[in-house]
């Protein structure tokens, strides 16, 4: 028999989700236990059992969702031009798509020490994904002549690192607005990629 719209496994499942999310995100994953995630969620721990596998699931599952969001919205954006004008379109939209997500983000960084092994390779593959996607603009601007930088590689992970790093510390109402700070981030970006424009 199909489940009626809003029944409980409809709002269940999802708050469960949620509620692990931003538990793993504010106390750490190791330190977050099941009964914990029940209480928050209102239910018996043992039924938490019938919306997830265990605790690693949770874990995996947050950070896959993530990633596979990052990607679709990515690959929804399409961006044109030359490497540099891709380039600062990956900064912006790098920038914005992360400030929406504090809590995924923190966990899709900081608990990969978490997940077994073969969900580790499993995320691994997700991100290297989406590096690929800032790779390929760092080496059409080396094959055009419009970028420069030692090390595609490594060029990729420290701006990637850069963007994400915004996340850390941006708060609103700070000195400066969220929009200045990117305009500022993707000058460096830029400049880091050795742009000539």
């Amino acid at each position: 028999m199909a489940r009626k719209p809003g029944s409980r496994a409809e709002i269940t499942g999802p708050k469960l989700r949620e509620t692990a999310l931003r538990l793993f995100a504010r106390d750490g994953y190791a330190a977050v236990s099941m009964r914990q995630i029940a209480a928050e969620v209102g239910v018996q721990a043992g039924a938490l059992y019938l919306y997830t596998a265990d605790k690693q699931s949770l874990l995996f599952d947050a950070m896959s969702d993530h990633m596979e969001a990052l990607l679709a919205a990515w690959q929804a954006e399409a961006p044109q031009g030359d490497a540099p004008a891709r380039l600062e379109h990956f900064a912006r939209f790098h920038i914005r798509f992360h400030a929406a997500r504090a809590d995924a983000v923190f966990i899709a960084y900081m608990e990969l020490r978490n997940l077994t092994p073969e969900n580790f390779a499993r995320i691994e593959t997700l991100r290297s994904r989406y590096e690929a996607e800032l790779e390929g603009i760092l080496r059409a601007g080396q094959d055009e002549g419009t970028l420069t930088v030692p090390d595609i590689k490594l060029a990729t992970m420290a701006l990637i690192a850069m963007l994400t790093g915004v996340n850390t510390w941006f708060r609103e109402g700070g000195r400066l607005s969220r929009d200045r700070v990117e305009d500022i981030y993707v000058d460096m970006v830029l400049k880091a990629a050795g742009a000539r424009i």
